[in-house]
């Protein structure tokens, strides 16, 4: 049997141009199987814009690696899900309608409650949640969510990165995942990448609580309550 290698992506002198306009220069990284990286930095940093380079969706200069088996689901920042007139039994359906109850039962949602509703009448959470179950259907390997928790309550956030750390805990998932909230990046991700068109840091994810490296990385003091 071929031995996998221990990193699940390579990217190298990754750059990204648009007319006018570098988004991204010389990013350069590696991830380790069955980690979470947590992407950070200021609004224009060239966060979504790695993403859509990693899905091969835009055109790139530099290398981009992936594991010979990788498989990868996806969850955008943004869904108006009031403009797709469909049932989430419906959207399931795009993948696999087969395996819909056990990916939405897998992510806390009741099939028979939620099935027949239309996406736009889905909270915020039951949304995040759907979109969530419907990235890991088929079953991926890496899962790259683009601030997953965007448009949900505090609770509902706290009980989204639970249920995606128990996702990934159970089937040794390799996450990447947008995020401003320190105390997800410490909580739930081993490592983080500060972007500000390049690599402004790389390094373990507890470190975010350094005031320091706070004021590096969004050019302000961050105030954060110290637990007891």
């Amino acid at each position: 049997m071929e031995k996998l290698d221990e990193y699940m992506l390579k990217v190298s002198n990754l750059t990204i141009d648009l007319p006018n306009q570098t988004i991204l220069d010389n990013v350069s990284f590696r991830l380790k199987r069955g980690t979470t990286l947590a992407i950070i930095g200021p609004n224009g940093a060239g966060k979504t814009m790695l993403f859509r380079a990693l899905l091969n969706l835009i055109p790139y200069k530099g290398k981009i690696e992936w594991a010979p088996d990788v498989k990868i689901g996806y969850v955008p920042q943004y869904l108006s899900a009031s403009d797709i007139p469909i049932s989430v039994k419906e959207f399931m359906a795009f993948k696999d309608s087969s395996q819909s109850d056990s990916a939405l039962g897998s992510v806390g949602l009741d099939s028979m409650e939620v099935l027949q509703k239309r996406l736009g009448a889905l909270s915020g959470g039951q949304l995040r949640r759907v979109l969530i179950a419907w990235a890991v259907i088929d079953k991926p390997n890496v899962l790259l969510f683009d601030e997953p928790t965007t448009g949900v309550d505090l609770d509902s956030e706290e009980a989204i990165y639970k249920m995606l750390k128990d996702l990934k805990e159970k089937y040794k998932i390799t996450m990447l995942l947008i995020s401003h909230d320190l105390h997800i990046i410490r909580d739930y991700s081993d490592y983080m990448m500060a972007l500000d068109k390049c690599v402004t840091f790389f390094g373990e994810s507890k470190r975010i609580m350094e005031p320091e490296l706070q004021r590096m990385i969004y050019g302000e003091p961050v105030c954060v309550v110290q637990e007891s």
